[in-house]
């Protein structure tokens, strides 16, 4: 599905609304043996966006197929609105993609977000792929502390709703914040998650990417590598 990107503040979150109407964060993941992870890169004053897009095989992080880019940037920054700001990038990464792949796995909120519909939510809807949002922070939500052990995990919580898991991906560090974006049930974006984490806090292909997308981004403005 598509729809138009220049829309008022108040015409978004209502779009919002409506697309969050549409997810489906039910149905479990049937395989992830390809995954597609994403992410953008952009500082506070820039005009473009860099957005990467890398697919790995899940049993071994073999790249098998990266696209970056560089695209213009036309939303402020609003809180609860990033993905009217990163997805048009992200869509035109995907589309430049040759490999076909089995899930996404977005630096980013499913549907742990005020209208439920972060950017692994919209992207994945947009696309019509499977999609688990992965966030390093929360947005919304509260949660009592997990264990201290890799694997621990509790329910990040919107009064009684489960809008995601908070979940452990190393002993003694910060938990990751894990939600369904699209065609994807919960328990399956947990799965993934730590089924690509090993001995860092982020899981492997969310690495990967990170690094790629900033690497786009300094090439494209003749930055030197820290």
């Amino acid at each position: 599905m598509r729809h138009r990107w220049d829309l008022t503040y108040a015409e978004a979150r209502d779009l919002q609304r409506e697309l969050a109407s549409k997810l489906d964060t039910t149905t479990p993941l049937s395989r992830f043996d390809l995954i597609a992870s994403a992410d953008v890169s952009f500082n506070r004053f820039d005009t473009e966006i860099a957005a990467a897009v890398v697919v790995v095989r899940a049993e071994t992080f073999e790249v098998v197929e990266r696209v970056g880019l560089m695209f213009p940037m036309t939303f402020p920054y609003i809180p609860g609105l990033l993905s009217f700001r990163e997805a048009p990038a992200l869509i035109e990464a995907f589309s430049r993609l040759k490999t076909p792949y089995d899930v996404i796995l977005m630096d980013g909120q499913g549907i742990a977000h005020p209208r439920r519909i972060g950017i692994a939510s919209h992207l994945g809807l947009l696309l019509d792929r499977p999609c688990v949002g992965c966030a390093k922070t929360r947005l919304t939500g509260t949660h009592d502390e997990p264990g201290p052990k890799r694997g621990d995990r509790v329910p990040l919580l919107d009064g009684e709703e489960v809008i995601g898991t908070v979940l452990r991906t190393k002993d003694r560090v910060k938990p990751l914040y894990v939600s369904p974006g699209h065609r994807c049930d919960l328990e399956s974006a947990v799965d993934l998650v730590l089924a690509t984490s090993g001995k860092y806090r982020l899981p492997t292909p969310s690495r990967m990417v990170h690094d790629y997308v900033n690497e786009v981004r300094r090439r494209a403005k003749g930055l030197r590598p820290p």
